[in-house]
């Protein structure tokens, strides 16, 4: 039996205008209310898959790797690393998961890869017996980023991922280390190349989102966040997705929404799509 996990990971409070892109103040402060700075509170939320003995996560988070004055630059919350202690709480530590799949290597997908900071101390991976399977676009990107985005890489993780000797690198649909079950789709309006896994579950497929549609609020097609490359072909291909998940009558699992995990998704009769049966909660379900 497949069985869905949502794991929880640090949490941020980022400027809601940059998460919003240009959608007015008005209208997204009713989905997510700001404090007196202008931030809203977000998830940073992992996804474990168990699957005939497997442990496979769906990200990281941002983890507990800045340094204090980055840390707080970006709104991280928490100083511990809060995802190590949700997997624990979940019967399966870090250094027992078999696979990490990475939908590409921002620093609050890809971060929780690493041990807490440490003063003096070096960056260094944890998940010592993990697979590491990323897109191929997305480590281009990584490996070599523009200046736009340049910030939002960990300069160091490339390297560690490559000593590993544990990194896949994915083309296609499909990954020799993941097998069947599992098949992702690319979206390059955030960030080239991002990969999104869609996970068949015994009760209809369930997609990891990413940043493609990172919560109930960005499922709204013209809903993007400042920080999307593309808006315009982000909105193309959410609505593709969607598309394809209503007709599959799948679901969405969002990793930065502060309350809600995984829903189904409707369409009404003019064509809006809408986040139904929110579950704020996932454990050990065979969803």
């Amino acid at each position: 039996m497949r069985t869905l996990t949502a794991i929880a990971g640090n949490t941020q409070r980022l400027d809601g205008g940059a998460m919003f892109g240009n959608a007015p103040k008005a209208l997204w402060a009713r989905w997510i209310v700001p404090d007196d700075a202008n931030r809203i509170p977000l998830a940073c939320r992992a996804m474990l898959v168990r699957d005939a003995g497997r442990a496979v996560l769906f990200e990281t988070g941002i983890g507990a790797f800045f340094e204090p004055k980055l840390k707080e630059r970006y709104g991280v919350v928490e100083d511990e690393h809060v995802l190590v202690r949700s997997l624990e709480e979940a019967g399966t530590a870090h250094d027992e998961v078999d696979v990490v799949v990475l939908s590409h290597l921002h620093f609050d997908h890809a971060g929780g890869l690493l041990a807490p900071y440490a003063e003096g101390e070096p960056a260094r991976l944890l998940f010592p017996r993990a697979r590491f399977v990323v897109g191929r676009e997305a480590w281009g990107r990584a490996t070599a980023p523009h200046a736009r985005d340049r910030a939002s890489f960990i300069a160091e993780l490339p390297a560690l991922l490559e000593a590993s000797g544990r990194l896949s690198i994915v083309e296609g649909e499909t990954s020799d280390v993941l097998g069947d079950g599992y098949r992702f789709h690319y979206s390059h309006g955030h960030t080239p190349g991002l990969m999104l896994a869609d996970v068949a579950m015994p009760d209809g497929p369930v997609l990891f989102a990413g940043d493609l549609i990172p919560g109930t609020a960005w499922v709204h097609l013209p809903i993007t966040m400042g920080y999307d490359r593309y808006p315009e072909l982000l909105i193309d291909e959410k609505q593709a997705i969607l598309n394809g998940l209503l007709r599959r009558r799948g679901r969405v699992f969002y990793t930065h929404d502060p309350e809600v995990a995984l829903s189904g998704v409707s369409r009404d009769e003019r064509g809006r799509f809408h986040a139904i049966d929110l579950r704020c909660d996932v454990r050990e379900l065979a969803v």
